[in-house]
């Protein structure tokens, strides 16, 4: 078992993750638009066309901007969640509405963080989760707007997890590479199975290669735990929302926000429950 932290290490987590937080808002906004712009430089390509984006766009270039009018962010209006209140939620230049998404997600990253803070410390185990509750928030932030999850976060966080656990830090190497193997496999399996008996497809790509990516930092006995907690959380959330009318009963639903909520449970707890004679 890690050893815990303290308040003070949770405090100091809490900062770095408002911090963290305002770089995540970053991640979520522009990575879809960069994966965007990719593929229709692509297709044009293809198509013996100009590049119709030839200007520079990543997560550092340009300056952050209001989404409507374009006017870059004043430096004092960039404080995580102070900005947004000093805004009043609203662009300096034409008054449009600033998402709430932005102050929700540095609030939660620093929450998040304290809380890992204070169940690992500041050591590596607790670096590490640090890093692992980062990668999800922007995941299933991006998943829910968009559907997708991008490889060039997915696959860095499966070889992130093999690396942190050469040592052992939350499961056994050994453990990481085969639940690796069979996070990816598990999926794949039942997207096969369920495209063969329906014709459509129920899960993404992307899905298998988070849940790669989950057996990679938390071990094949994990993985069980994972689909069944993502899977039930999904299904009442959806059946919620369908209630509710905020979608439609054939309407798909993103999958990587359960899952990544699954993980973060099983990397808190999951050790203590895996090893109490339940399994």
């Amino acid at each position: 078992m890690h050893r815990g932290g303290s308040p003070l290490a949770a405090l100091i987590a809490a900062c770095i993750g408002l911090l963290i937080g305002s770089f995540l808002n970053v991640v979520i906004h522009r990575l879809p638009k960069m994966m965007q712009r990719e593929a229709d430089n692509y297709l044009a390509q293809e198509a013996g066309q100009a590049p119709p984006h030839t200007d520079r766009y990543n997560l550092l270039t340009p300056r952050s901007a209001c989404p409507h009018c374009a006017a870059p962010v004043p430096g004092g209006y960039n404080i995580p969640v102070a900005g947004y209140v000093l805004l009043r939620g609203r662009c300096v230049r034409c008054a449009a509405t600033i998402s709430l998404r932005y102050p929700l997600v540095e609030i939660f990253s620093a929450l998040m963080s304290a809380w890992l803070g204070w169940h690992f410390g500041l050591g590596t185990a607790g670096l590490a989760a640090l890093l692992f509750a980062y990668f999800l928030i922007a995941l299933s932030v991006i998943d829910a707007q968009t559907q997708l999850l991008p490889d060039s976060l997915t696959l860095p966080l499966l070889w992130l997890g093999l690396l942190i656990n050469l040592n052992g830090c939350f499961v056994p190497l050994s453990d990481a590479v085969s639940g690796a193997a069979a996070g990816y496999l598990s999926l794949w399996a039942v997207y096969w199975i369920f495209r063969l008996i329906t014709n459509k497809e129920g899960i993404g790509y992307g899905d298998f290669k988070l849940m790669a990516a989950l057996g990679a930092w938390l071990g094949w006995q994990a993985l069980p735990f994972i689909l069944l907690l993502a899977s039930c959380l999904g299904a009442v959330i959806g059946i919620a929302m369908v209630l509710m009318k905020r979608k439609a009963a054939d309407q798909t639903l993103p999958f990587g926000p359960y899952l990544a909520i699954a993980g973060m449970l099983m990397l808190l707890y999951g050790k203590s429950f895996l090893y109490s004679g339940l399994y």
